[in-house]
């Protein structure tokens, strides 16, 4: 019996030994080593906080061969994400106390469209809930191009944070074609812009729903003009070819020598009666050939009387030029040559019966219905074709 007990009391002060001689060898001889798997680790834990990284497991083991990649990827991530962080509190600090904006949706093709539009519509106030933006921006003139272009390069900034992947733009273009200014834009100069839609409309005229009246009333006028005449222009030679025919007298007119960016609400109203009270409307070219007043005229069942010259500046001066787009869609307007070939003109007009001028507007009228649409649907289509075909 007591030489049982002697074994085990060996065993135990042998284990006792042993154990005491590997803890001073940890202690005094081993230095601790942080393994390569273990900062791979670490680094997956930060990392996937951070959106995710990708590794290969072997066996217990994880090894990520672009550690030092990732690292460098990461860094820069950082980096952007607090760039960004910063461009945002700075539009927040400018942020007004006042939203003015007027939103909705609308649902075309098989695109569901959502708007903003008015005067608090600025950088970094607007939700985006999408990759694909279509911005609408005014390019008529110096001052309205500064502030397209900040619209450009918040758009921009965007997507270099991948908050945007798609854009395209409505342009109202410059009236001497001078649209040159937004070319680095497009994606096909290095750019970023996919699509640009070249357009010149009217903020300012209500849409017109047309009515049986509008086509089957008789007329007091058989023609209009309302508008700015400058010197030595073409519109000067109109108006003048009206008063040396008396023909002034069948026609309202009311010039103005200096043009006003925005009207009241009684030269609108004015306006608005010259085109539902004339057979025709007078469209003679300004800086350009094409106006509001021609679309304004097609809206109300007045026949645009149209200059057709191209004028100076950078526009096409291609053989359908000018207003191809229309001529292509076969408006059925008057096109004139020069305003000499008026007087005969107006004489005509005065032998049509009231039938055939009533006709004349529903196919004017149904002609205006048809554009509109089509040029939606071609609008919708381009942007289903580049921006959503693969999706």
């Amino acid at each position: 019996m007591k030489k049982q007990h002697r074994k085990i009391f060996i065993l135990i002060v042998f284990v006792y030994v042993v154990f005491s001689l590997y803890a001073a060898y940890n202690v005094f001889f081993n230095t601790k080593v942080i393994t390569r798997v273990h900062r791979v680790v670490k680094k997956i834990t930060a990392a996937t906080s951070a959106g995710g990284v990708v590794a290969a497991y072997i066996g217990d083991e994880v090894w990520n061969p672009w550690e030092d990649e990732q690292a460098d990827a990461l860094s820069a991530l950082h980096k952007q994400r607090g760039a960004f962080r910063q461009y945002q509190e700075h539009i927040d600090k400018n942020r007004p106390k006042r939203y003015k904006w007027r939103e909705g949706e609308i649902q075309a093709g098989k695109i569901d469209f959502s708007f903003y539009t008015g005067p608090a519509v600025i950088q970094g106030h607007v939700p985006l809930d999408t990759d694909s933006v279509v911005l609408v921006l005014n390019g008529r003139e110096q001052q309205k191009i500064s502030y397209a272009t900040r619209w450009l390069q918040h758009v921009q900034t965007l997507m270099q944070f991948h908050a945007v992947n798609r854009v395209a733009v409505v342009l109202l273009g410059s009236e001497r074609c001078t649209n040159d200014w937004i070319s680095p834009y497009l994606r096909r100069h290095g750019g970023f812009v996919d699509l640009l839609f070249l357009v010149y409309d009217s903020p300012w005229f209500p849409v017109v729903m047309p009515n049986s009246q509008m086509v089957s009333s008789t007329r007091p006028f058989l023609c209009n003009f309302l508008g700015t005449v400058y010197k030595n222009s073409s519109r000067e030679t109109l108006m003048g070819i009206l008063k040396q025919t008396g023909l002034d007298k069948e026609c309202i007119t009311t010039a103005r020598e200096k043009w006003l960016p925005q009207e009241t609400v009684e030269s609108l109203r004015r306006y608005k009666t010259a085109l539902a009270q004339s057979e025709l409307t007078l469209c003679p070219v300004g800086i350009n050939t094409e106006c509001y007043r021609i679309y304004e005229a097609c809206a109300y069942g007045s026949v645009p009387v149209v200059e057709d010259i191209v004028t100076p500046g950078g526009c096409s001066a291609a053989r359908s030029s000018p207003l191809r787009l229309l001529k292509a869609a076969g408006a059925p307007f008057i096109f004139l040559k020069d305003w000499k070939e008026l007087p005969g003109l107006l004489e005509k007009e005065k032998g049509m019966t009231q039938e055939e001028r009533t006709e004349r507007r529903r196919t004017l009228l149904e002609w205006y219905s048809s554009f509109r649409q089509q040029m939606k649907d071609r609008f919708t289509e381009v942007l289903e074709e580049a921006f959503f075909k693969n999706s």
